[in-house]
């Protein structure tokens, strides 16, 4: 069989991928498509027809060839210029569109998350760019972006992101008369403290908070909690002020599950963050910190949308960042 006659490759029957490499490069092949994309996303009203400005109307807009190629469309009627790149993450960036959706994919399709260095040697670019890249994806599209309040039975709970303690730190404990009130309070001491929400079987919510305080993690319940809601967590004295109905499990006690009263739903969502951050990233800084929480967080939401999810960040990345 001749080389231009060969069957493009296609997914195998039994793989439970929605949406793989293949077709993504069928779909995007090169940088002029993505600009269409961009284009209809972002103006186009049908049969290449968008609303001017200049003329206050529906008008016909003509892509024209020229010396510098420009990533504009043109109102045939008055000469006004639209470029769907402006305003958006996209906006000045010398980088390839290709490259930009090669990593708004990779990003959906991993479910641990990748490193910039991952992909700056997926997509032949430099470190810096593929930060660029990665951060502004991260922090302008992958936001938190359910604004109702969680409901049914919710799952509360909060943990410590950073490293381990030391060889010296782990003598300090042992030596101290109480280990684990020392191996504590150098936790709340040198590491990031994060509170967390989720519905069983449903959305999860996380953010960085600046303490245990009643008063702060009760705002996060308020604002993000519906007060009809049956709230499972730990012990700690601090949910002793939630006005929801309110179950608890004694993990000091070694009981993890009693009946259908658990945390395990949280403490598997904090499981997956932490096996990415320290598996992908190795370390966090406490700056940034919610900017990867962010992703993980929209990730899991959107854990059964598939091909969904990367053609969500596409239309995302198609309006106008803040």
């Amino acid at each position: 069989m001749a080389p231009g006659n060969r069957k493009a490759p296609t997914r195998a029957k039994s793989s439970e991928s929605d949406f793989s490499i293949m077709e993504f490069a069928r779909l995007f092949p090169d940088d002029e498509t993505c600009l269409r994309y961009l284009w209809n996303a972002r103006y186009n009203l049908g049969g290449d027809e968008a609303h001017c400005q200049r003329c206050e109307e529906i008008r016909l807009f003509r892509r024209y060839e020229g010396k510098q190629q420009r990533q504009a469309w043109t109102c045939t009627a008055c000469g006004w210029q639209v470029y769907p790149t402006a305003g958006t993450i996209f906006h000045k960036s010398s980088t390839a569109l290709q490259l930009w959706f090669h990593a708004m994919y990779l990003m959906t399709s991993t479910r641990c998350g990748i490193s910039a260095k991952q992909l700056e040697r997926e997509l032949g670019v430099t470190y810096k760019t593929a930060w660029r890249m990665f951060t502004l994806i991260r922090n302008e599209l992958m936001t938190q972006d359910h604004d109702e309040p969680l409901g049914g039975v919710v799952e509360m709970d909060e943990t410590y992101v950073g490293g381990k303690p030391r060889a010296d730190d782990r003598r300090a404990f042992a030596a101290s008369p109480n280990a684990r009130s020392a191996a504590s309070k150098w936790g709340i001491e040198n590491k990031v403290q994060v509170f967390g929400a989720v519905e069983r079987k449903g959305r999860v919510t996380a953010h960085v908070i600046p303490s245990r305080q009643k008063t702060t993690l009760m705002a996060h319940v308020a604002r993000r909690v519906e007060s009809t809601a049956v709230v499972h967590t730990d012990t700690a004295h601090v949910y002793g002020a939630l006005a929801q109905e309110h179950h608890t499990v004694n993990h000091h006690e070694k009981v993890f599950v009693s009946g259908d009263v658990h945390t395990q739903t949280i403490d598997g969502f904090w499981s997956l963050v932490k096996r990415g951050i320290g598996g992908t990233h190795h370390a966090v800084s406490p700056k940034w910190l919610q900017g990867y929480l962010n992703e993980y967080v929209w990730r899991y939401n959107h854990r059964d949308d598939g091909r969904a999810m990367f053609a969500l960040l596409l239309l995302r990345s198609a309006n106008p960042v803040r």
